[in-house]
C-alpha cells in the first residue's frame, strides 16, 4: 500500500497534478471514517448522515 500511495505521489509531482491530493486524502478519510464507524456505537449516526 505504501509503494502505491509512493507512486501516487510521483505521479502527481511528476505531471504536476496537484489538484489530486485532495480528493485522494479525502477519500482516504471517509473510508477510514467508515471503517472505524463499523465497530462503535456512533455508526447508526454516521450511516444517517449518508
Amino acid at each position: 500500500m505504501l509503494s502505491t500511495l509512493g507512486q501516487l505521489i510521483k505521479f502527481m509531482r511528476v505531471y504536476k497534478k496537484f489538484w489530486m491530493a485532495p480528493l485522494i486524502f479525502g477519500l482516504i478519510a471517509l473510508g477510514g471514517l467508515l471503517i472505524a464507524a463499523e465497530s462503535t456505537a456512533i455508526a447508526p449516526f454516521i450511516y444517517a448522515i449518508f
